[in-house]
């Protein structure tokens, strides 16, 4: 059964989506634990980010830095935190959170909701950083 990461890919769910190669795709995390949550996802359904071809891995990492810069761009924030946890959908992702402090990227902190017009909002500002 595909993973929901999957279902987005081929565009089965919608998605907040942000940039895409032939290897992954960057998106708004709809369950984020700080504004501008973004998750990298490779478009190859393994639930081990260890186990992916090398390649898609160094895109992923490669899609993470230049979403990053963007979303300093964006966000008022001292880092981009980088976690890849893999527990929560077994689909290879990285999580890329704006922080200020080590508690905001706590990932057992409530969850935050933000409506469509914001999420909306927040792709089209850092996808003007990416050009």
């Amino acid at each position: 059964m595909p993973s929901i990461f999957t279902k987005i890919i081929d565009r089965e769910l919608p998605a907040y989506i942000i940039e895409e190669n032939d290897f992954c795709i960057a998106f708004l995390d709809v369950f984020p634990i700080q504004k501008g949550h973004v998750l990298i996802v490779s478009k190859d359904e393994v639930d081990d980010i260890f186990d992916l071809r090398d390649e898609v891995l160094q895109n992923m990492m490669l899609m993470s830095k230049k979403i990053s810069k963007a979303m300093r761009n964006v966000f008022v924030c001292k880092k981009i935190g980088v976690s890849i946890i893999g527990l929560e959908v077994p689909h290879a992702h990285i999580h890329l959170v704006p922080i200020n402090n080590l508690n905001d990227i706590n990932f057992a902190q409530p969850k935050l909701s933000f409506n469509p017009d914001e999420m909306q909002n927040i792709v089209l500002s850092l996808k003007s950083f990416l050009k």
